[in-house]
């Protein structure tokens, strides 16, 4: 069988239906109609504030946190520590004693990703052992049931 060339073009097919480009309706105010409903703000608006900055540098117990530099220490050598459950802990750190829940953690270390809550466990255990979380008097990471984590070492 032999194959035979087609003269039916592959793209797009101009449709006379359907205008070549978009016009919008006389009189309507773009700007207005890309706004959030509730508000009269702008969706995106330029920032007056300086983004808060990062910190460079972290220190608990034993421990220090270079976030810019993705590295935890102890006593100057590097842990190792899985990137998902160091991103755990640079989330928590952000926010030190406050409750950050399950779902914000997830969505922070797996964006647009579906995970099971039972990845964001198994991280959470990796970095409570690397931590030694709970022996010789340690405590960094609380778990408040059905809720979320907080980061509880003193910084």
């Amino acid at each position: 069988m032999r194959a035979t060339g087609s003269n039916t073009s592959f793209g797009r097919v101009p449709r006379p239906d359907v205008p070549a480009r978009f016009l919008p309706e006389p009189g309507l105010d773009l700007r207005r109609t890309v706004q959030s409903p509730d508000t009269d703000k702008p969706l995106f608006e330029k920032r007056t504030e300086p983004a808060s900055a990062t910190p460079t540098e972290i220190s608990f117990g034993p421990f220090r946190l270079l976030p810019t530099q993705f590295l935890l220490l102890e006593g100057g050598k590097p842990v190792p520590l899985g990137s998902r459950a160091l991103q755990i802990l640079i989330v928590l750190l952000e926010r030190p004693g406050e409750l950050v829940s399950k779902q914000e953690l997830m969505a922070r270390v797996w964006p647009n990703v579906f995970v099971e809550p039972a990845n964001l466990t198994v991280h959470i255990s990796a970095l409570r052992r690397m931590l030694r979380d709970g022996r010789d008097g340690n405590r960094f990471i609380i778990n408040i049931p059905g809720r979320g984590y907080s980061f509880v070492g003193v910084g």
